[in-house]
């Protein structure tokens, strides 16, 4: 496509955190056949796709970690003495390291220092410079600075001022599309994340591997014992919480509790603390309806409402905060665990469980929470916090639900369990249209139709 054949896509982060970045850089390799340079911190694995894709060449930096001991009253110091830090480090990779390329993608927030250093670079070396807009780096740093803090009104200058110098521009929702123009001086094209192929419902001997492979973390609760301990302290080798194999013949088990998904980066634009009470809530609710049953009606209470499992996935700085508050919750018909999958394995987790929940508000309110265009790949409903453009992607009755507090996502647990797994029509309706949805889209055919031109355009524009 460009005269040198080369994209290098510059990530500010964990690579393997950043998924729609890795699924820039293998669009850049299959449907543009683009050698592709990622400059990236590691940390988390990539997708093995990635990875052993090759023509993409990944060059990891290293992280100033000794920054994090410094004392928090130096915070704002700290920002500043961070952001050199990058800065020199992405120059040193950009303009030496990385072989010249015809364009530079850049994911923006970060702002700062990569929009400069970007920007900088592809001067030097005569290639296209284009943003990919996820959020805005500015609101993100007014979650913990205040938005009237004289650090956040220069970052907003900063990112305002760099990103007008792109030769190109991504982003993730027309309502940033609108934002960027109308205030920001900014055209951009808009990228509705999609799910890749490999974000689907799982066949029932996947759904049987996987949770043989994850036995061992459903065993350990988080605090005190819980029904799911119990539950697989008895399990025979091919036997797993919810499915049961005989021989050849794998089955899901009609007892077996109802799985709900939720991925989050535990920052505080998540509230994880509305899903705790929701499951609160819940545990009551069940817990009351037996009680105020008969003996000849438990047993009909008992499997109107199924027992819940919340597996929650992702890393963050508030996990260990939230780990310590579900330790106190004392659920008997709840029951949690928090882990960090494969690459591979989350996918398959999606593909496998009943309900996703997606507790993302957005800290610019303009983006849209990649995890749920995952979830709908997979065909999985979801129940969202509702917020100003979460529509473009949640149909609230279609595809899944949107709630505002605690008490709406208990209701909404109710109404989709209640009759589980076979009588939960709520449920299947929003399953089929999040299949629908998932079916309607992927990432290729999108990036095909969006990104692509929108390459192909500015890389000619640089090379004449």
């Amino acid at each position: 496509m460009g005269k040198r054949g080369r994209a290098c896509v510059v990530v500010l982060g964990d690579l393997g955190r950043s998924p729609r970045m890795q699924y820039h850089a293998l669009s850049l390799a299959r449907q543009a056949s683009f050698q592709v340079d990622i400059v990236s911190y590691g940390g988390s694995i990539p997708h093995e796709a990635v990875l052993n894709h090759p023509s993409i060449h990944i060059h990891t930096m290293a992280q100033p970690r000794f920054l994090q001991l410094l004392p928090k009253i130096l915070y704002p110091v700290t920002l500043l003495l961070k952001a050199f830090i990058q800065f020199t480090m992405l120059l040193w990779f950009l303009f030496v390291k990385v072989p010249a390329p015809d364009i530079f993608l850049v994911q923006n927030p970060p702002s700062v220092p990569t929009l400069i250093a970007v920007k900088w670079a592809s001067s030097w070396r005569r290639a296209a410079f284009v943003v990919d807009w996820h959020n805005f780096g500015y609101t993100l740093l007014a979650l913990s600075l205040g938005r009237n803090n004289l650090l956040v009104f220069l970052y907003r200058w900063f990112e305002n001022h760099y990103g007008k110098m792109a030769t190109g521009s991504l982003c993730v929702t027309k309502a940033m599309q609108h934002e960027l123009d109308q205030n920001w001086g900014v055209r951009a094209k808009v990228l509705y994340d999609q799910p890749p192929e490999f974000f689907r419902p799982a066949l029932l001997e996947e759904r049987h591997e996987l949770f043989c492979r994850v036995k061992k973390d459903l065993c350990h609760p988080i605090g005190v014992y819980d029904f799911i301990s119990g539950e697989l302290e008895n399990k025979e080798f091919n036997e797993t919480l919810f499915t049961t194999k005989n021989n050849a013949d794998i089955s899901l088990k009609q007892n077996r509790p109802a799985l709900v998904v939720s991925s989050t980066s535990w920052t505080p634009d998540e509230n994880f603390g509305i899903l705790l009470e929701a499951a609160v809530m819940y545990d009551r609710r069940v817990a009351a309806r037996l009680k105020g049953s008969d003996t000849a009606e438990i047993s009909e209470e008992q499997h109107l409402y199924p027992n819940l499992l919340f597996i929650i996935t992702g890393k963050g700085p508030e996990k260990e905060m939230y780990e310590e508050k579900i330790k106190r919750l004392n659920l008997k018909h709840v029951a949690f665990r928090t882990m960090w999958l494969a690459a591979e394995d989350y996918p398959l987790l999606l593909g496998s469980a009943d309900l996703g929940v997606c507790l993302h508000t957005s800290s610019s309110g303009l983006d849209l929470p990649m995890k749920v265009v995952d979830m709908f790949g997979c065909g999985l409903p979801v129940c969202s916090v509702s917020y100003s453009c979460i529509q473009e992607l949640v149909k609230d009755g279609k595809n899944g639900l949107l709630f505002s507090s605690s008490t709406e996502l208990a209701d909404q647990l109710l109404i989709l369990f209640k009759g589980f797994p076979r009588n939960c029509d709520a449920l299947m309706s929003l399953k089929a249209g999040a299949m629908e949805t998932g079916s309607s889209g992927r990432w290729a055919t999108e990036w095909e139709d969006c990104a692509k031109p929108l390459i192909t355009q500015v890389v000619s524009q640089i090379a004449d």
